[in-house]
């Protein structure tokens, strides 16, 4: 009987109220959702203990560490780079994932035998940085490279639906251990969930041949290394404007991230601490439960039905217009919206969409190139955003309804970008083989 059309039974049935996922599909779609849920879970698990360490230095202290935080994200992609040309591809993403895993449990141990643990503090903080990006770009490159370009367009936003859950579970569990077992043993707790992916990894592995049929993907090449040269992905960046156009697309949205931030950082100003913690930690909840809403039941039919260029635009053409009412009336309300809309559709909406794009390039450009965007681009656009935003009001003394337009153009610029991914990720062949550099690891 057609996959298609076989029932599945009660499940099956109720994952196709939320996405159009056919049997054959099923472990392997509900595997990945698990996979990215204990990834997200870890990192919310770890992120307030970061930040927390972060009200201890000054501002300048900080805008240091954002800086480091750029430099060292460049040097780990060039060393990323290099591991990808040389460590057997089945492997690699468990090596990555088991890294990190013993990472944590050695920084729990640094901070039971140190007495001064201000430089070890730092290193946990840029050390947490670079996880909260690498471990989610690693694990999208691995989706790429496990589901068929047709086969992402409709499960990829239900698997992203897994990253708001964890995002919800993480910080609960901190928030509900933290007084009983302290900040510290959170790095553990956070290194077992780490450490609970690796089986995961192996049996998607299997499921992408035994379940998905998937060889054509990528040719299965266990006992091969991608190989090419390790600092490729900068190149590939820079020569494809497949890539670069990728690049620009998230960069625009980190500048238009920082545009929100600071504007609602300067318009919360006015109230008290304890009221402004209560905002941000409302609005935290509604962009978990709006993403995961939105996620289970709207982007992959959006997707399949509307077209990737239309997914991609539309958040874009949403906060373009919430910028233009902002300009009209800067009030705190507006603001808080704008934050849920841009947080709730990049990561229900926008991410999906974007990692959807992975699916119609080789292999070496999923794993090599795509950190750069992933990890360099985007830390790159936070700190120049930052100090752009900085600019146009300290320096050029504009108001809020001035960078409002500004940031209205911007997000006019961002949706011409994602139609023109679109167009291009329509008329693009989904990569069926590694490169043919790939060389034999013994």
């Amino acid at each position: 009987m057609n996959q298609h059309t076989v029932s599945g039974g009660w499940l099956q049935r109720l994952l196709a109220r939320a996405c159009e996922i056919y049997p054959s599909e099923t472990r392997a779609t509900l595997v990945s959702f698990l996979l990215v849920f204990l990834l997200m879970g870890s990192y919310y698990i770890l992120r307030p203990v970061r930040d927390a360490l972060a009200s201890d230095w000054t501002d300048a202290e900080v805008s240091w560490l954002w800086t480091i935080t750029f430099f060292i994200s460049a040097v780990a992609v060039s060393l990323y780079g290099g591991a990808i040309s040389r460590i057997r591809f089945q492997r690699l993403v468990p090596s990555v994932y088991g890294l990190f895993a013993v990472s944590f449990v050695l920084f729990y141990i640094g901070e039971q035998t140190l007495t001064e643990r201000t430089l070890l503090d730092k290193a946990f903080y840029l050390w947490v940085s670079l996880f909260s990006l690498f471990h989610i770009s690693v694990f999208w490159s691995f989706m790429a490279d496990t589901f068929s370009k047709q086969q992402a367009t409709r499960l990829f936003a239900f698997i992203g639906a897994g990253a708001s859950a964890g995002g919800i579970v993480g910080p609960a569990t901190a928030s509900l251990l933290v007084g009983d077992l302290g900040t510290d043993a959170l790095l553990l707790i956070a290194s077992a969930m780490v450490a609970l992916t690796l089986p995961l990894v192996h049996w998607l592995q299997r499921l992408k041949v035994t379940d998905l049929h998937n060889q054509g993907v990528a040719v299965d090449t266990a006992n091969l290394a991608i190989g090419g040269n390790p600092l490729a992905g900068f190149s590939e960046f820079l020569q494809s404007r497949y890539l670069l156009g990728i690049g620009l697309f998230l960069f625009l949205y980190t500048a238009i991230s920082a545009f929100v931030y600071f504007e609602l950082k300067n318009l919360l100003d006015i109230y008290d601490e304890e009221s402004r913690t209560q905002i941000w930690a409302n609005m935290d909840l509604a962009v978990n439960s709006l993403t995961i809403l939105v996620a289970l039941f709207a982007t992959g039919r959006m997707a399949k039905h509307l077209g990737i260029s239309f997914t991609l635009a539309s958040v874009p053409v949403l906060i373009g217009a919430g910028l233009l009412i902002l300009a009209a009336a800067p009030i705190v309300g507006v603001v808080v919206g704008l934050q849920i809309i841009r947080r709730a559709g990049n990561y229900a909406i926008s991410r999906p969409a974007r990692e959807m794009l992975f699916t119609a390039v080789d292999r070496e450009t999923r794993f090599k190139a795509k950190p750069v965007i992933d990890i360099v681009i985007y830390r790159g656009g936070d700190m120049l955003s930052a100090w752009a935003f900085t600019g146009l009001t300290q320096g050029l003394g504009l108001g809020l309804a001035a960078v409002a337009l500004v940031g209205a153009a911007v997000a006019g610029v961002w949706a011409i970008t994602g139609v023109y991914l679109g167009r291009q990720f329509n008329t693009m062949n989904p990569a069926d083989a590694v490169p043919d550099h790939a060389t034999t690891v013994e």
